[in-house]
């Protein structure tokens, strides 16, 4: 088994103490890595001081090189990433490939803001004087990521950070330690200094800690539990924080949609990625005209789904690990227990007497105030909400404390505009499913799914950098604004 070590300054660094990678769809190791501490993490960041030094007066071209160049290495080797993603998390091959896809698309985006970085220039309120703001960087980075995008969401919070001037300490999930130092290889083939991007593997109690601690990390970027989240925030001290802390996404169903479509949308929304997306659709609420034929399209639809290893014929793969497994299956027994009606699946399962699998499952007949309706699950569980009307299902998505993706299908153009004003979340889809961002737009939500943080798009590079604000008076005298001089 390969035993791989962290990268700070450029330089491999072993641990005292390691951990294992394994495989979810066999329970195989993959490799071993070295459990990082608070030490190291204090190492990573002066390293990254020091190098954040030379590397935030590169100019932002030349800087955009680098990304540009990492996509090129990624796309050309994008079969074994992704082959690498699925062994390594379990998402199924075609969502590996998409998931390394994704890092190419943010680091190519990235690569032409090098070009831009666009402040904006304004009038002054006083003659002979020059109004405008540039973009500057934040400093050091603190970057935490999760496994279920582990190539996607390192490159989302790289890609920026690094094109906007910052140096990072990067801690990714401990589940998927081999496709962050892959990232970071790839960055450091592409021509990146030493120490402007540092890896700390290990757990979150130290590593993690420290990071979010440390008064020598300036900026935060942070997606995964809303727990942890709550943690970061009230850890981080003065310092710019940027939180995703998932969602409990809805699809709402008229009685006009295009049943067919919107069937596709809610097995890919609740399925995909074996439900393991903060983007993921854990709720369909359907219009009463139409609630029972679409339960059994859903359910003959579900019945053809095949549990397995995703390098092998399979639609929907393993959970990331036995913990998120027995999670879900607790969360099954909550939803039976609150009077909902188990309609399909239910229960763990094994492939060839392996791996982390659970049935792809459908509660009816739940109320908007079940746990199951209200939590984030993160697995293969959907929940059915019945509606009488399009007002009644709109309440029923704004019933959470989430705000983050949501759908609705329908034929009416009203209905899909009311909904697109009244749904309280970040993200909203029209005949689409709640999963599909692109990379050139705005990703985040509202409410309790994180503090307003938007990656993606112009937004990424607002939260990797700071806006600073110029004035040249060329008037050759003292001029005072917001004086009355009448």
């Amino acid at each position: 088994m390969a035993s791989f070590k962290m990268i700070i300054n450029g330089k491999r660094i072993g641990a005292k103490e390691s951990f294992v990678s394994l495989n979810p769809a066999n329970e195989k190791p993959i490799a071993i890595f070295p459990k990082g501490t608070a030490d190291d993490v204090k190492a990573a960041i002066g390293a990254a001081e020091e190098a954040y030094e030379k590397w935030s007066r590169v100019p932002p071209p030349a800087r955009a090189q680098i990304l540009l160049r990492a996509a090129q290495i990624l796309r050309r080797e994008k079969q074994s990433l992704g082959r690498l993603v699925t062994m390594e998390m379990g998402k199924v091959l075609a969502e590996g490939l998409g998931d390394v896809q994704e890092a190419i698309d943010i680091f190519e985006y990235m690569a032409g803001e090098g070009r831009r970085l666009f402040g904006h220039t304004t009038t002054s309120e006083l003659p002979d004087k020059l109004a405008m703001t540039v973009r500057a960087p934040v400093g050091v980075m603190g970057l935490i990521t999760p496994w279920n995008f582990p190539m996607a969401i390192p490159a989302w919070k790289l890609a920026p950070c690094i094109v906007c001037g910052n140096a990072a300490v990067f801690k990714p999930a401990s589940d998927t330690p081999l496709c962050a130092l892959r990232i970071v290889e790839i960055l450091e083939r592409a021509g990146l200094p030493p120490g402007v991007v540092n890896l700390v593997t290990g757990p979150g109690g130290s590593v993690g800690s420290e990071i979010v601690k440390n008064k020598g990390i300036r900026g935060i970027s942070f997606t995964g539990s809303r727990d942890v989240g709550e943690f970061v925030v009230k850890n981080a001290g003065i310092k710019k924080v940027g939180l995703e802390l998932g969602g409990k996404n809805g699809i709402i169903v008229m009685d006009d949609a295009d049943l067919r479509l919107a069937l596709d949308g809610v097995i890919w929304g609740a399925f995909g990625t074996t439900g393991q997306r903060c983007t993921a659709a854990s709720r369909v609420i359907v219009h009463s005209g139409v609630k029972e034929k679409f339960e059994r399209m859903l359910l003959e639809s579900m019945a053809k789904l095949r549990l397995g290893d995703g390098l092998k014929k399979a639609d929907v793969g393993p959970l990331i690990n036995k913990a998120a497994a027995e999670k879900v299956h607790g969360y099954v027994e909550v939803g039976m227990e609150e009077g909902a009606r188990l309609a399909s699946g239910g229960h763990p399962a094994k492939v060839n007497g392996k791996g982390f699998f659970y049935q792809p499952t459908l509660f009816t007949d739940v109320a908007t105030d079940m746990r199951i309706a209200q939590e984030e699950i993160f697995g293969p569980v959907l929940c059915l909400i019945e509606a009488a009307s399009l007002d009644h299902a709109i309440d029923a998505m704004n019933s959470v404390t989430y705000g983050l993706s949501s759908s609705i299908y329908t034929k009416d153009i009203r209905s899909a505009m009311v909904a697109v004003r009244a749904i309280e979340a970040g993200l909203v889809y029209v005949n689409s499913s709640t999963i599909g961002s692109e990379v050139h737009l705005p990703f985040g939500g509202v409410k309790q799914t994180g503090n307003g943080a938007r990656e993606g798009g112009i937004e990424g590079i607002n939260e990797f950098s700071e806006t600073k604000t110029v004035y040249i008076d060329y008037s050759g005298k003292l001029q005072k604004a917001q004086i009355d001089t009448g």
